[in-house]
């Protein structure tokens, strides 16, 4: 079950975290795995990973904002595989703030990573897409379904995100495209790690603490809990899902009181 053997996956982001995990994760299923992400070093951490158990992997520098690097490494994977059958747009960047407090320029830098970095993506794999189907599976997340404090334009995003999915799910029935997103609460990342040595120095541990406590299960998600559930999403097991929003979040979304 759950086998992407023979399947070209895209999956952006995948330089560390969420999106790492999600490439280890297909690339043991059999995915050829092509990963997107403006670091250079951690792609190709993620692509040795991946072949050294065994999978098969590539790394195309990209910044996912910028509609024409996309369109340039879209079509040289379609050169070489022919076919893409898997969109995961996971690449994201965060933002503390509120609507007074985020400046212009950071609201314009999240905007064209989380919502045109989307956009472009789909732009360029959708028509390739249509010649016989395939998945897309984007990464909004609890911030699009609840109030969280100052997470103004993150919340937007990710929002935008949430909306995207729909869409995408509704225009491309006919075409056998699916298109889901994943909601996830916090997840244990090494930007959770920054923030707080950042953020907190010295207390890193107790902020920590306090953060895993927001989710009533009591602790973040690991990253790898993300990737399985993004697995499931992309798998022929779920092809009669589509235009679905799976919050992942330790009950924080309805047992929150």
């Amino acid at each position: 079950m759950f086998s992407l053997k023979n399947k070209t996956a895209i999956i952006t982001g995948a330089g560390s975290g969420i999106g790492r995990a999600i490439a280890e994760v297909f690339g043991k299923q059999g995915a050829a795995v092509h990963v997107l992400d403006v670091d250079e070093k951690g792609g190709a951490e993620t692509i040795n990973e991946i072949k050294a158990q065994g999978g098969s992997a590539a790394f195309w520098p990209c910044n996912v904002a910028a509609q024409s690097e996309v369109k340039k490494v879209v079509e040289q994977i379609i050169d070489e595989r022919q076919y893409i059958d898997i969109l995961v747009n996971n690449a994201g960047i965060a933002h503390i703030g509120q609507a007074d407090t985020t400046s212009e320029a950071e609201f314009d830098r999240i905007v064209s990573v989380n919502i045109k970095g989307v956009y472009n993506c789909l732009h360029e794999v959708i028509p390739y897409m249509k010649q016989k189907g395939g998945v897309i599976l984007n990464m909004a997340s609890v911030a699009a379904l609840v109030g969280i404090p100052d997470r103004f334009v993150y919340s937007a995003a990710k929002g935008a995100v949430a909306a995207m999915t729909l869409s995408v799910a509704k225009d491309y029935l006919k075409n056998n495209i699916r298109c889901n997103s994943i909601s996830p609460a916090r997840v244990h990342t090494p930007f959770v790690d920054g923030y707080l040595s950042k953020t907190y120095p010295g207390r890193e541990t107790e902020m920590y603490e306090n953060l895993s406590k927001t989710q009533p299960i009591g602790r973040m998600a690991k990253p790898v809990e993300i990737a399985w559930l993004a697995l499931y999403l992309c798998s022929e097991e779920a092809s009669f899902i589509t235009g679905c929003d799976y919050p992942i979040d330790g009950g924080f979304v309805r047992l929150n009181t």
